[in-house]
């Protein structure tokens, strides 16, 4: 996009959002924020099969007495160069609760983690995902109490709604009240929307300032090194009423907006929408090529929890084939993942599991000592939005031996890593965490369950002992991931078919011009046989594969196959 369609894209956009404003003088703030926030030189990173991300907090590595961003970095060079290309940084700004999702200031990093030096820092040696938490905002933060206290700035930056009107179609992903009753220094009653919590407070972009301070964050953290920026729960940005206020037309058009903005100043990051919703509407955010440029996998984390707890990979199969049935935008992708700082969401696989499926997860967390928290539905019923367990926890059996845990475990995160998409590992499942049942309880927070803070030394002396559970788990998967970057057939770009195989085994064949690989992942504990009119030799064992072989209890095997050719 050149400047001139630009230009015509931002007073379209404009005029549709804002159709009584005075649309050219907005227009002329964000030319202004544009010029602001020129880049400095910097260097293109090809999204290729090299790019695997990290998702941590900013002080999930901590050590008494220092900053933990300086201490994540100090980890990271220590135990990650060579496998994590990227890290995702869960919400480094000050905040009030929900664990940085609910921020005082997108402009300052908390000061109990560092500064922006530790970023720039972090940045030099690793790619990094920023949050953007823009739906909504702390109560605690300058902007909302410069709205209870009159300041004539923030006066539309909330939505202040009649308690009265009708919310029955409006999407609620929390039992929570819509509305949260505040006074203002007037003594006046507000009834503010807040979709996620009371100290959420929905930001309103009916009103074209918060569209501009948006612009303006937005493009704060690219200039500041973010490489790829997350759009946290954006589906909820704009609310009409009598509709449900979730995925409307003018969320999309904002998207654009945002996405059109960001590559004129810094062609090379990368956006990605946070939508825990089913299938379509998740991807929709893809656009036509012009919203994000990678969406997340939201079924994958559940469907292959399903696979090896029932020791059948039939749902996932016919998950994954469904989307060899659909065209995606050029130059788009998804963020796949197994687990992450929330739970194993449930709505994705609304239409891919039965009630009966869901059920027997649902179940199955619950006997690992996991928690599920629940949502309200359009009818005042409740149904599971998601599961709360650490994801090695979901997989063990009590009481087995690591040698179980770790096979099952690493051949999960196969999966993880041969789908067509970018992989992305939670810190707790490359360091061989459980549930931290403690931090569940004494906290009252389900998602608490997932998001221990690991103390560096402990952390370091575990993966430096042989045959500790963290070490073995740690050993396992950056073995994946190193064999991964080297393969160009893994590349996001590489094609992708589900093959035909046993309920026991799940495989695809990732294929690339002078590359193909045949992936397959035995589900279940039990030796099962492998057929496929291939020979080859496997990444993962060097062994040489001749169309037929055993795979042992959650074995994977990557062949490449001998004549490489397009196929």
């Amino acid at each position: 996009m050149n400047k001139s369609q630009l230009k015509t894209l931002i007073r379209e956009t404009l005029t549709q959002l804002y159709p009584q404003e005075d649309n050219q003088a907005i227009a002329a703030k964000i030319e202004q924020l544009i010029q602001r926030w020129k880049p400095r030189a910097h260097t293109a990173v090809p999204l290729d099969q090299s790019r695997i991300w990290m998702i941590a907090y900013g002080d999930s590595i901590c050590a008494k007495g220092a900053k933990p961003l300086a201490i994540l970095h100090q980890f990271a060079k220590l135990w990650l160069k060579g496998t994590i290309s990227d890290i995702h940084l869960l919400p480094m700004f000050p905040w009030s609760s929900d664990d940085g999702f609910s921020v005082v200031d997108y402009r300052q990093i908390d000061p109990n983690l560092g500064q922006w030096s530790d970023i720039e820092a972090l940045a030099g040696d690793f790619n990094l995902m920023f949050d953007f938490v823009i739906n909504h905002i702390s109560q605690h933060s300058p902007w909302f109490q410069g709205y209870l206290r009159g300041e004539p700035r923030y006066q539309n930056y909330f939505i202040n709604a009649d308690p009265n009107d009708d919310y029955n179609q409006v999407t609620r992903p929390r039992t929570l009240p819509l509305l949260t009753p505040f006074k203002r220094v007037t003594g006046e009653n507000a009834h503010i929307w807040t979709t996620f919590s009371a100290d959420q407070i929905d930001l309103n972009f009916h009103e074209p300032e918060v569209l501009l301070e948006s612009i303006d964050v937005l493009l704060e953290y690219a200039s500041r090194g973010a490489q790829a920026i997350r759009l946290d729960a954006v589906g909820f940005l704009w609310k009409e009423k009598n509709s449900s206020c979730i995925h409307l037309p003018q969320t999309h058009l904002i998207i654009k907006l945002w996405r059109a903005i960001l590559e004129e100043t810094w062609p090379d990051c990368l956006m990605i929408t946070e939508t825990n919703v089913p299938h379509q509407e998740n991807i929709s955010y893809l656009g036509s090529g012009d919203e994000a440029h990678m969406v997340y996998q939201f079924p994958l984390p559940p469907l292959t929890l399903h696979a090896f707890l029932r020791g059948d990979a039939s749902w996932l199969r016919q998950w994954a084939k469904s989307l060899e049935q659909e065209t995606f935008p050029d130059n788009t992708t998804f963020f796949n993942f197994l687990a992450s700082h929330d739970g194993i969401g449930l709505r994705p696989v609304e239409n891919i599991l039965s009630t009966e499926e869901k059920t027997f997860l649902v179940s199955e967390v619950e006997r690992k000592q996991g928690r599920i928290s629940w949502r309200t539905n359009p009818d005042g019923s409740q149904s599971p939005y998601e599961m709360n367990i650490n994801f090695l926890s979901a997989l063990s059996e009590p009481g087995e031996g690591p040698d179980v845990q770790v096979a099952r475990f690493s051949a999960a995160h196969a999966i993880l890593f041969m789908l067509q998409g970018v992989p992305a590992i939670y810190y707790h499942s490359l360091l061989g965490s459980e549930n931290d049942l403690n931090g569940m309880k004494t906290s009252g927070i389900n998602r608490r369950i997932n998001r221990e803070k690991l103390d560096f030394a402990a952390t370091h002396q575990a993966l430096i002992t042989s045959g500790s559970l963290q070490a073995r788990i740690y050993t396992a998967l950056s073995k994946l991931m190193r064999v991964r970057k080297q393969h160009p057939a893994f590349s996001p770009s590489a094609s992708q078919q589900v093959l035909e195989l046993p309920k026991a085994l799940f495989g695809v064949k990732r294929q690339i011009t002078g590359e193909t690989l045949y992936c397959v992942v035995n589900v279940t504990g039990i030796t099962q046989s492998l057929s496929l009119p291939v020979e080859g030799t496997d990444l993962l064992t060097g062994s040489t594969f001749n169309g037929v072989c055993q795979l042992t209890g959650w074995q994977t095997v990557w062949i490449r196959t001998a004549t490489q050719t397009d196929e």
